[in-house]
């Protein structure tokens, strides 16, 4: 106890280091509450388990927050993991304390069989809480950053999955908020445990070269404080290592070797006034020689977690490039802590001040409502943490766009009423079509007419932002209905043909109700509707349908039900057997099954078996080369077999994808980082130049079904001088 009390003694002094006015006996009265609520309950490391939350809070202390942010953040777990409820905490502590425990015990509660509809709804509940109030994510990045903190603990299965989820929902969240310093730490946390060997190998390689590195450092800092000194300016000036994920990211980005990475040193430069900034930025350029293009002036035109800074890159008297930032302090603590800043110097925040800085909040739950999953999760990953764009109206106001948004971003990001009207655009004078990517700095005019019929439904795919896309399936959704029931009705029964299914199945009065009911829909014209506006997939659409047949059909004692499920007879979907490799084969038990080498199926494929002579079954797709051969041949269409897909199957299947592409420098990058940010399992990548100007790439990747490769064909189709992605054999 009397450890736990230094701790808490610690937090105490913490608080009142930036709150004098803070309340120490009502704090004092949350840590003890704290103390007996976990009474008994332990961490991984045997540590008794309330020094999570009393480290927790001393993150948040870190951060600045109120005093109510400060309790809750020593109650967070409490209502989550003890008897206490929700009345009592707020008759003890107040209902802002207990509203603040709710929301983050909100955030974990709900599990979900799906981990892709688990992570959107996690995504979308963090959104509604910071709309609500900012204070409950900052909260709970505090808890996810103490947790990383002490990873080491868990299963390396836990450890990977939480990295995971640190790297694509906690840092992004961060970055967005502004919060640099934790969104540093929360990546090189969670590389450490995604890529152990990685991370090692720059750690040791930066250790042995600390001693040059803490001296090229040390000469960069002292030319700079001694030039600005002679001056008469007023500074703090400081170098830094880039963190290092950052590095990491560059090595394997790049494909190159710490050695061959320069720009590991950055350099900051803190000023009182903007004036000053401006002056500074002189003289740097006067003492060491500027890397053109390579200046930027995030003080005119702030990003929009509202970091501002100017940074340029220099190369010192050793030919060495660096980084120098340069700010006011403001703009430093700004940049080190975000949005939690005004809480830490301003003790508080007037909500409707900063109604602008929580716009990307609405405009991203605003784009949730009528977005597929998959579509969701990709679209909120470029938003959160893309690099960003800024181009001018022809008045001069500033527009900050995800990099490679186009003329239809822009309009949008104006106003939908400009978008949906819109007929052209022009681009720094020059009329420019739709699909042109806007660089930093483009003078950008929509022309727009009264007379335009609306979006096209291509505007779609050629949309960078999640805004822009949701207002075009908006528009789509409600003056397009009968256009979109008549295309998303063939596309379709064109999947439900795919899979095996009639439509017809869905005429039955018994089955309607339970799969409209699956979907949220209300009638099947809907169902046609959302396919036909982009709102869901038809292939999601159908998966769900068939898993919804099959599970009634095992619960109901009327078996007609099963006829329905358009399977040929021999391969019902519920039929009993033994799985072997995700396949049953009809009528045999406990069958070697391999899968062919010449046309790699994946669930979802239709599939053939083959029975071999001493090797089992080899399984094909139906529109495999060898099969359509063989078949045809006498001696060989009786060892042809029926199988099929097991229902429940959870295995990684790997398959080769063949890519043509126009020979061009960071080709392999950018497949390599297309792959990356959809977290591809890549078997092997090797690429290879032709005569004729074009390269060639053969991907081996493991993917869990066709959807999850089509979804990886599409994404590498979209990278830019691709023409054409399909299956290969391996």
């Amino acid at each position: 106890m009397e450890a736990l009390i230094k701790e808490y003694e610690n937090l105490e002094k913490k608080v009142l280091a930036y709150n004098p006015n803070l309340n120490v006996q009502r704090l004092r009265s949350a840590f003890e509450f704290a103390v007996s609520a976990h009474k008994g309950q332990k961490r991984k490391d045997g540590s008794p388990y309330v020094t999570h939350p009393i480290a927790a809070a001393e993150i948040t202390a870190e951060m600045g927050l109120d005093e109510d942010s400060i309790i809750a953040s020593l109650l967070h777990d409490v209502i989550e993991d003890t008897p206490v409820l929700y009345e009592e905490m707020a008759k003890k502590f107040g209902s802002s304390v207990a509203n603040l425990v709710d929301g983050v015990t909100k955030l974990t509660r709900v599990v979900y069989t799906n981990k892709e509809d688990e992570q959107m709804e996690n995504l979308r509940k963090m959104l509604m809480a910071m709309a609500k109030d900012i204070r409950v994510i900052l909260i709970k990045i505090a808890d996810r950053l103490h947790n990383m903190r002490t990873m080491a603990y868990q299963s390396e299965t836990k450890r990977r999955e939480k990295a995971l989820e640190t790297m694509e929902i906690y840092a992004p969240i961060a970055h967005r908020l502004g919060m640099q310093k934790v969104k540093w730490e929360l990546e090189d946390l969670a590389l450490l445990y995604l890529d152990p060997v990685g991370y090692r190998e720059i750690t040791d390689a930066l250790e042995n070269r600390k001693e040059v590195l803490d001296s090229f450092m040390s000469s960069i800092q002292q030319k700079i404080e001694d030039r600005l000194g002679e001056y008469g300016i007023k500074c703090k000036v400081y170098g830094r290592l880039k963190h290092i994920y950052s590095i990491y990211r560059k090595m394997y980005s790049q494909n190159k070797e710490l050695s061959e990475v320069f720009d590991l040193c950055a350099f900051r430069v803190i000023v009182d006034t903007v004036a000053d900034c401006y002056n500074v930025l002189g003289h740097i350029h006067d003492l060491f020689k500027p890397v053109l293009g390579r200046f930027k002036d995030y003080i005119g035109t702030p990003k929009p977690n509202m970091y501002q800074s100017l940074h340029t890159t220099v190369i010192g008297t050793e030919g060495i490039p660096f980084e120098v930032q340069i700010r006011t302090w403001e703009m430093h603590r700004t940049a080190e802590y975000g949005i939690a800043a005004h809480w830490k110097y301003k003790q508080g925040i007037d909500r409707h001040s900063h109604e602008e800085q929580f716009a990307w909040v609405r405009s991203l739950l605003e784009a949730q409502q009528d977005t597929d999953v998959s579509d969701f999760m990709h679209e909120l990953k470029i938003d959160m943490f893309s690099d960003e764009v800024f181009v001018f109206t022809p008045k001069g106001d500033v527009i900050n766009l995800p990099a490679g948004a186009t003329p239809i971003d822009f309009a949008y990001s104006i106003h939908s009423a400009v978008g949906n009207r819109m007929t052209g655009a022009k681009v720094n004078g020059r009329i420019v079509p739709y699909d042109t990517q806007l660089q930093n700095g483009d003078i950008v005019e929509v022309i727009t007419s009264n007379s335009s019929k609306g979006p096209s439904r291509d505007w779609i795919n050629i949309a960078k932002s999640s805004e822009a896309r949701s207002k075009i399936k908006q528009w789509l959704k409600k003056e397009k209905r009968e256009e979109n029931i008549i295309q998303g009705k063939a596309i379709f029964e064109a999947e439900m043909r795919r899979q095996n299914l009639k439509p017809t199945v869905l005429e039955h009065d018994d089955a309607l109700p339970l799969i409209l009911k699956k979907l949220a829909l209300n009638s099947l014209d809907d169902l046609y509707a959302a396919i036909g506006f982009g709102g869901m997939t038809a292939t999601r659409a159908v998966n769900r349908i068939k898993d919804e047949l099959v599970r009634s059909a095992k619960a109901s004692p009327d078996k007609a039900l099963l006829e329905r499920i358009n399977h040929h007879q021999s391969d019902d979907l519920t039929k009993p057997g033994k799985a072997s490799n995700g396949i049953i084969v009809e009528g045999v038990s406990n069958c070697l099954v391999k899968f062919s080498r010449c046309c790699s199926p994946v669930p979802g494929d239709e599939i053939i078996g083959f029975i071999t002579k001493g090797y089992g079954v080899s399984v094909h797709r139906k529109d495999c080369v060898n099969y359509l051969n063989s078949k045809a041949r006498p001696e060989e269409s009786g060892r042809w077999i029926n199988v099929r897909w097991a229902a429940t199957g959870k295995d990684a299947y790997q398959t080769v994808l063949s890519l043509t592409a126009a020979d061009r420098n960071n080709l392999v990058i950018d497949i390599a980082t297309t792959l990356a940010t959809i977290n591809a399992k890549v078997r092997a990548l090797s690429v290879r130049d032709t005569e004729n100007g074009l390269a060639t790439a053969q991907i081996s990747i493991e993917v869990m079904n066709r959807d999850e490769l089509k979804y990886a064909i599409s994404r590498l189709s979209s990278i830019p001088g691709v023409m054409d992605v399909r299956r290969s054999s391996m």
